[in-house]
């Protein structure tokens, strides 16, 4: 079940293929991919999403995030909600947790304040105290 962060960004864990078509329906966008390949033995690959947003019209983006988060991945997250332009986002991971950190991070270094960082994800359930020196 996807939480919404902001405006146009929502984080879940692991999405199903067969998801795609209903968040299509409700005006997603774009598809961020914060899981490695095989992090899991059941997740469905990078390539298989792909596909499937493909199918649906909505972009993809895979920006895999392991053992903690880059400077590299904060860019590809930028990068990935910069290009969704006013389209809805759907930023995913295992439980959803990795992805609303790197949204964060990346929002901030769009002069995002810190408060409201704090503020969407905690009404979403999770706490940025994992990546609070970066914001």
């Amino acid at each position: 079940m996807p939480r919404q962060l902001d405006d146009k960004t929502m984080v879940s864990g692991q999405i199903d293929p067969a998801a795609l078509p209903d968040l299509a329906a409700q005006g997603v966008t774009l598809i961020i991919n914060n899981r490695p390949d095989h992090e899991d033995p059941d997740q469905p690959t990078s390539a298989e999403m792909e596909t499937a947003a493909k199918a649906c019209d909505i972009a993809y983006r895979h920006v895999p995030i392991a053992r903690g988060m880059g400077p590299s991945d904060v860019e590809a997250m930028r990068s990935a909600m910069t290009a969704a332009g006013d389209g809805k986002v759907l930023a995913y991971c295992r439980s959803g947790n990795r992805s609303t950190l790197a949204w964060a991070v990346a929002r901030s270094e769009d002069g995002v304040a810190r408060e409201e960082l704090e503020r969407c994800a905690e009404a979403a359930g999770f706490s940025l105290a994992p990546v609070a020196h970066l914001l």
